[in-house]
């Protein structure tokens, strides 16, 4: 392993950092949607946001817990990529490849947010969005086994 693998002048790991970076600002976003849902409905899971007395605690709008949903689907399969990518970089992969498997996750990532919390799209879109995402990763995750195996 070379750490010069982890520098931007590597087009690998620099793609990995656009690509990182851009997935966690889009999650940070479903905190700020979230938020925008909780108050387009009047839906707060807690007394003290409640924003007048005729509210109530509520807990199962369900378009406030479709992004929430959403969001908790980020976090099962972003967080492992941001892993997975910085070990798959240090592979030391065709560039070509290592690229495409990232923005492959990032666009489907953020599809994904698309036809499931924001304009929701009948299935497949969200299956289609989120096996795009899912295999890539999974690539990516049986790659950095073989080279750390052999």
């Amino acid at each position: 392993m070379s750490l010069e693998l982890l520098t931007l002048s590597n087009p690998v790991f620099k793609s990995f950092t656009f690509w990182a970076g851009v997935l966690v600002v889009k999650m940070l976003a479903m905190s700020l949607l979230t938020a925008m849902q909780r108050f387009k409905t009047k839906t707060f899971a807690n007394p003290e946001d409640l924003m007048s007395p005729k509210l109530k605690v509520k807990f199962d709008d369900p378009n406030v817990e479709r992004v929430r949903r959403a969001h908790r689907n980020d976090l099962e399969n972003i967080l492992p990529f941001f892993a997975i990518g910085l070990l798959y970089t240090l592979t030391n992969p065709s560039a070509f490849l290592a690229i495409n498997l990232f923005r492959a996750v990032g666009i489907s990532r953020i599809v994904h947010t698309l036809v499931y919390a924001v304009v929701v799209v009948p299935q497949p879109a969200r299956a289609l969005s989120f096996f795009v995402a899912l295999i890539a990763t999974a690539y990516m995750a049986f790659q950095v086994i073989a080279a750390a195996a052999f």
